[in-house]
């Protein structure tokens, strides 16, 4: 999408299918451009730094949380739901930014953190003064055991136990992560009458739709049962680093309940006028895609859930490609999924599989070839590693209670780099909010645009999906594994496209389905031969002629 096709009222309502195959830049505000020299990117930086999605091609960006915020966890703290935080701006450069995002033909799509708020927010606040307030039932509170302990054995993903000690109303209250961030009670009715408020009041600003930070949180078990614990060979650290005890258990009551469904079709009701769509973030290590499919299912609830296949340690290989779809269509053959590489809470992708640019181009071109819609990560496009910082540096509280085993999230979180000729790489004229690593600078955004670079790539492969209906939202089919070789075939009505990827360090062949097949990428235009040598990390791509 380029930046000449403006994004008008009538242009956002009449493309209701938008969402499914769309790119989604995502950006981390704290660390994409600062306007004013106080260290910290904000939203008029964000105004600035648009025309680069539009000319990679995305089709909408992704703000993480800027609303009014103690920054306890730099924004998914919430205190005001309905204003932006000083450190980023005002209500008005958010209205600048959805201006120029839409002249740019992008789409804006803003992270809202329903699960939880800060402690320092107005609701808490008087929740937590007495047991007989307007919103004393608007957290979960619980009082004690007999023996003075928590309610249950729930864990918080950020350490320790999930319930914290309240002096006030001397009952425990839920925090599914810092005990500054006590969980909203989904189980009365005015919370969620509260909460489909918030997103009427964004949608009314223009936001095209939401990222919905931890989805399956919303609803607890209202018996408060504890939760089973798990053998040691299934404890599976996708959700949580494996120092943390959260993975020894088995969540089977302190989130994803069945009651969370009517919520997200009531707000699904309040987006559908407005054309918006959702992706939520499904935190659960074992029942992840389970939960995609029942999120997705029909045209009530979410359009698109986040999925966290792609994001863990191990290298993704070809069959471990086939292994997740095949999952996948077992567990939600109706369900759409939004993949990515890399994102804010997770080692950048290059690093964690150890990538050579060859390699990250092969990625690059997989992840717009599979059937879903994409997230790129600020950064990702340039081939950003992940930054080493010494514990002195460290912002992050999750870090900073488990370092060294678990370092923490800052190293994904460090700023963009925009000039190679600043030591701060162009982001801000101060210091700078975490460091910007040196071994960044070379890779800076104005030096990454030649022909050939990653840049380049990723923006030859984004007009690619853009051509090909198929690759955006066709059937995939005949996904098949072959060595370190993946290929499938992308359909819909009027065209095939044959995707092939040696993710690999050997030379491999491949032999195309039959028929005769018109070559797409690397030589556009020439005959596809039946037998097809790739060499390591080569991707062929054809039409069906």
């Amino acid at each position: 999408m380029g930046m000449a096709q403006k994004l008008d009222a009538t242009a956002r309502a009449q493309d209701t299918d938008w969402w499914r195959g769309a790119v989604i830049y995502q950006i981390y505000p704290r660390s994409f451009q600062d306007s004013n020299g106080d260290g910290i990117g904000d939203l008029a930086g964000i105004v600035q730094r648009l025309p680069h999605i539009a000319e990679l091609g995305a089709d909408a960006i992704w703000i993480s949380p800027f609303f009014t915020s103690p920054m306890k966890d730099f924004g998914y703290d919430v205190s005001d739901y309905c204003d932006v935080d000083p450190m980023f701006g005002t209500l008005a450069d958010f209205d600048a930014v959805v201006a120029r995002a839409h002249d740019l033909g992008l789409r804006v799509m803003i992270d809202l953190v329903l699960s939880h708020t800060s402690d320092q927010h107005p609701w808490f606040k008087e929740s937590r003064a007495n047991r007989d307030n307007p919103r004393a039932n608007w957290y979960v509170w619980a009082d004690p055991k007999m023996d003075g302990t928590p309610p249950t054995n729930w864990l918080s993903i950020f350490g320790g136990s999930a319930w914290q000690w309240d002096a006030r109303r001397q009952q425990y209250f839920l925090h599914n992560f810092l005990t500054s961030q006590p969980d909203l009670n989904f189980h009365e009715p005015q919370v969620q009458a509260a909460l489909l408020d918030v997103a009427r009041f964004w949608l009314d600003r223009g936001v095209d739709g939401f990222r919905l930070d931890t989805i399956n949180f919303y609803t607890h078990d209202k018996h408060l049962r504890d939760n089973p614990g798990l053998p040691v060979d299934q404890r599976n650290a996708d959700t949580a680093p494996a120092v943390n005890p959260y993975n020894h258990q088995m969540h089977l009551f302190d989130k994803s309940q069945p009651e969370n469904v009517e919520f997200l079709k009531k707000l699904r009701a309040v987006m559908k006028p407005y054309n918006a769509a959702a992706v939520g973030e499904v935190g659960d290590a074992q029942r992840g895609l389970e939960i995609l499919g029942e999120y997705t299912r029909g045209d009530d609830r979410m359009q698109m859930c986040y999925a966290f296949e792609f994001l863990g340690p191990e290298r993704v290989t070809a069959p471990r490609v086939v292994e997740i779809f095949k999952a996948l269509e077992d567990a939600a053959p109706d369900g759409w999924a939004c993949w990515a590489f890399s994102n804010h809470d997770v080692v950048r992708h290059i690093t964690r599989w150890g990538l050579s640019v060859d390699a990250a181009k092969a990625y690059a071109l997989l992840l717009m070839c599979l059937r879903g819609s994409a997230c790129l990560y600020q950064g990702e496009e340039l081939g950003l590693p992940e930054a080493e910082l010494t514990f002195e540096d460290l912002q992050d509280p999750y870090g900073i209670e488990f370092w060294p085993e678990f370092k923490g999230r800052d190293g994904c979180r460090t700023p963009m780099v925009w000039q190679a000729d600043n030591q701060t790489g162009g982001f801000t004229a101060g210091k700078p909010w975490l460091p910007v690593p040196p071994q960044h600078l070379h890779l800076a955004g104005d030096g990454a645009k030649a022909d050939g670079s990653l840049f380049a790539h990723y923006q030859a492969a984004l007009a690619l999906r853009h051509q090909h209906a198929a690759l955006r939202h066709g059937s995939q089919l005949g996904l098949t594994a072959n060595g370190d070789v993946l290929s499938f075939t992308r359909v819909v009505e009027g065209e095939t496209v044959f995707c092939a990827f040696n993710l690999g360090e050997h030379a491999q062949t491949v032999t195309a389905p039959k028929g005769l097949w018109r070559s797409l990428w690397p030589n556009n235009g020439t005959a596809l031969a039946e037998t097809i040598r790739l060499d390591p990390w080569q991707v062929c791509l054809a039409v069906k002629a």
